[in-house]
This record gives structure tokens, C-alpha cells and sequence, in this order.
């Protein structure tokens, strides 16, 4: 596997890959791997001819009050993973090499970010956006691959995409649970056992959520308010940050009631970490 720092060894690498006919597949991530990334990795794998993936943790989507300098790192074992799971091509740049020129010139999101994490977290998605049309223009990819874990991320990037007139095509992979239902993060090595425990509550709620709709449940509020008093009963540690239903990718509710595909939401925040989870549902 080749790593790279530079964007431009990056973009040459690119540039011969797509002359000589390949298919690139990139999954940009902030590194600290795990099995979830390596889902995306391998699915990029199975449908590409050469896979790009970045590890670049981005200061403009942290907040003030956001952990930027202790998040976690771990470059060598990152790149094992990577290169196991068939990636080729290995992006490591400093903050200097994406942002050159310090923050002269950014993007602004202007929909789906009043909700869910974005409503929290003011300028996150714009740091999301900004580094991703970066990424985008410097690996070339055809497919790019996140992960449904941060749903509203995925539903910004397909926006960006399409806004921006990418030539990309966007593949929302399934999350990836552990098997207590718990979703995988690099955050959930911040959580002292007993949150550890009590965590796999959080999935649980959204399938408390789930089973009120297949019973034919289609207001908007009443399962919000059925996920919410599930979790005041289930969660002591945890002090729930908020949970929303809404359609989706749109993050808004487009009819009276549930219709469509719809995303039930929910965000935990433990002592040393915010856990975000979700599920889809056709209704």
C-alpha cells in the first residue's frame, strides 16, 4: 500500500489511475480505525479497481468546545487496517497541506444542518463541506463511501455532491454494530465500563422507535416521545442530547405524517463522549 502526504503525489497517483481506465473508490476518514471503516473499505474494494481512503482529522468541524488536540490517533495501526482491508492508496496530510492558506476561502451549508447534530454544532458541516470539496478535487474518486452511523453527514454530502456538480457517486453503507447493538465509534473507548454498559440501551430505543411503526404509528411526536420516555427509563448515566424523526435525506418532516423514508435519530452524551445512532425506515 502507498501512503501519501502530499496532495499532489495524491493527485498525480489519481490522474494515472483514471488515464489507464480505472474505477477510484475513495472513503475519507479521521482515522483511529475500526471495523466500521474497514466496511467501507472493503466495499470499496469489491467495486472498485483501486481504492483511495484518507486519515485526516479536520480542525474546522470541531467546535470551541470540541476535544480537536486529544482526539484520538494511531497512525500505524491505521494503516495495517487499511492496507488489510485493500486499500491502495493511503492520504496522511498535516492541516497545512489541506488548508495552505489558512481558512481564505470556505463552504457554506445552508439546509439539513438546523437539525439533529448540526443544530449543536454551528460550523460543523460547513468544516465538513470545506474538507471534503478539498478531498474530492484532489483524489478524483468516481465512488465515495460513508457510513449511515452519521446519517446527517450522509445527507450533506449528497447535497454537496450534487450542489457542486461532483462527478460522484455516493455509497451510504449499512452501520456497524457490535454485538450488543452498540453502533461502532472511535468514541466508545472513552466510555467507562458501567456507560459501557448501559449503552446498547441506545439502539434499543430506536427499535422501541421501529416497532411502534411497523404496529402502524405514524405521528411524528408520539415516536419521538415513545423513544424518548424509553430512554429516561433506560439511561442513568447518559443525559440524552436529543432524539428526532424526520424524512430523509431532506432532515425536515414533508408531510403531517410519516411517509417516505424516515430517519429516527438520537444522540447520548456520556462523560467523555457523544454517541450518535439511527435507523432508516421505509414507511
Amino acid at each position: 500500500m502507498l501512503q501519501f502526504k502530499n496532495p499532489s503525489d495524491v493527485y498525480a497517483f489519481a490522474y494515472r489511475q483514471k488515464r489507464d481506465g480505472k474505477t477510484i473508490g475513495f472513503a475519507p476518514t479521521m482515522g483511529y480505525l475500526h471495523e466500521g471503516h474497514a466496511s467501507l473499505f472493503k466495499k470499496a474494494a469489491a467495486n472498485s479497481d483501486v481504492v483511495i481512503a484518507s486519515s485526516f482529522v479536520n480542525p474546522t468541524q470541531f467546535g470551541e468546545r470540541e476535544d480537536f488536540i486529544h482526539y484520538p490517533k494511531n497512525p500505524v495501526r491505521d494503516a495495517m487496517l487499511a492496507e488489510s482491508c485493500g486499500v491502495h492508496a493511503l492520504f496522511l496530510p498535516n492541516t497545512e497541506a489541506i488548508y495552505p492558506n489558512g481558512e481564505e476561502i470556505t463552504v457554506k451549508v445552508n439546509a439539513r444542518t438546523d437539525v439533529l447534530c448540526g443544530k449543536s454544532r454551528p460550523g460543523h458541516f460547513d468544516g465538513v463541506a470545506t474538507v471534503l470539496s478539498k478531498l474530492f478535487t484532489i483524489v478524483q474518486p468516481d465512488h465515495v463511501y460513508f457510513g449511515m452511523k452519521d446519517a446527517q453527514q450522509v445527507a450533506i454530502v449528497q447535497a454537496l455532491i450534487q450542489s457542486f456538480h461532483f462527478p460522484i457517486k455516493l455509497i451510504a453503507c449499512p452501520i456497524i454494530r457490535e454485538p450488543d447493538g452498540l453502533a461502532k465509534s472511535s468514541r466508545n473507548v472513552r466510555l467507562r465500563p458501567d456507560e459501557r454498559r448501559e449503552a446498547p440501551f441506545i439502539y434499543q430505543g430506536l427499535q422501541h422507535g421501529h416497532c411502534c411503526i411497523k404496529k402502524g404509528e405514524r405521528n411524528f411526536d408520539r415516536i419521538i416521545a415513545t423513544v424518548s420516555n424509553y430512554y429516561h427509563s433506560h439511561l442513568k448515566l447518559g443525559q440524552i442530547d436529543y432524539v428526532d424523526a424526520l424524512n430523509y435525506p431532506e432532515l425536515k418532516r414533508m408531510h403531517p405524517e410519516m411517509h417516505g423514508k424516515i430517519i429516527i435519530a438520537v444522540a447520548v452524551c456520556y462523560d467523555q463522549a457523544r454517541l450518535i445512532d439511527n435507523i432508516t425506515i421505509e414507511c
